[in-house]
């Protein structure tokens, strides 16, 4: 950066934390002045990415140096928000080419690939710093995007944020609590009922599937078809079906019907068919496998039996 030795450290150590990028007001603050900085970026050693924000050393940035550059632009209690803020934490996607940011003071920063959101009322519990660039919390930046995203969408978000240990889903529902009235809160405190709350497919198996290994079941078939309808476990060779579901409070009757149905016909032909919801799988691991393990007991029993005879 020139200048001296300690200055240009006291700068790299800026810019490092910043991802490579670094404000005009900082660098008048290590003592530069107009005619410096303009020599610096004559030389190539600043890089101009918006109106008083330079890249470090070189002029291509990454997603954490966009990202940063974003939310200094905007300047002063600016931070990333909604879709940038999601891909941030990765627990969703930021829309193309566009860096999402909130701002609380106001102003009239735009620029292209940036949408501002002005948010005079975001609380500083509303916000805070992940990986060193100030951002909107998990429970904040989940509410914006409640208000604005489909509910398959926003449940995908709220399992990545439990799965990286962000947010889980019952701290998520308490804290709600302090944000009454925002857009998406109303949905999101929906989406998130105990009742009807559903876990991926995928976290789903990676939640249950050890469940079952600990009480000495092998892996399961995963989605077959079986006496015409489709179960999501199967241990033929104990004849055991266990399904889970996600809305069984809130069915409609023609589904209720199907249900029996489909009880019924497993009943028939001689299979035991036990049913949990994905709240019990995520919330009450130790009532599913005292369960498992009592069924697959009695089962393998029975099984033992039969040989004999």
């Amino acid at each position: 950066m020139g200048g001296s030795k300690e200055q240009s450290a006291e700068i790299w150590r800026l810019v490092r934390r910043q991802h490579g990028v670094v404000t005009y007001a900082q660098l008048v603050g290590f003592g530069l002045d107009r005619h410096a900085i303009r020599h610096r970026v004559a030389r190539g050693r600043l890089h101009p990415v918006a109106k008083g924000v330079y890249a470090v050393g070189r002029d291509e940035l990454g997603r954490h140096g966009r990202w940063m550059a974003a939310v200094l632009y905007c300047g002063h209690a600016a931070v990333l928000s909604h879709g940038s803020a999601a891909a941030l934490m990765g627990i969703g996607t930021e829309p193309k080419g566009c860096v999402e940011v909130s701002v609380r003071s106001p102003g009239n920063r735009r620029h292209r690939g940036l949408r501002v959101h002005r948010r005079p009322k975001l609380s500083d519990a509303g916000v805070g710093v992940f990986d060193r660039i100030p951002v909107t919390s998990p429970t904040q930046t989940l509410i914006d995007l409640a208000a604005r995203s489909d509910r398959i969408t926003v449940e995908r978000m709220v399992d990545e944020a439990d799965r990286l240990d962000l947010i889980s889903p019952p701290r998520l529902r308490a804290m709600l609590r302090d944000h009454h009235g925002e857009p998406g809160v109303a949905r999101l405190r929906t989406w998130l009922d105990r009742r009807t709350f559903r876990l991926t497919r995928s976290r789903l198996e990676r939640l249950f599937l050890p469940l079952a290994r600990d009480v000495g079941l092998p892996v399961p078939e995963t989605k077959v078809w079986v006496n015409g309808f489709e179960v999501d476990f199967l241990w033929p060779e104990l004849r055991l079906i266990v399904e889970t579901d996600g809305l069984r409070h809130h069915r409609t009757p023609a589904q209720q019907t199907r249900d029996r149905l489909r009880d019924q016909a497993h009943a028939a032909a001689g299979f035991t068919h036990l049913r949990f919801t994905h709240e019990q799988v995520r919330y009450e691991p130790e009532h599913v496998g005292a369960v498992l393990g009592d069924v697959a007991r009695h089962l393998g029993v029975n099984r033992e039996r039969a040989g004999a005879a």
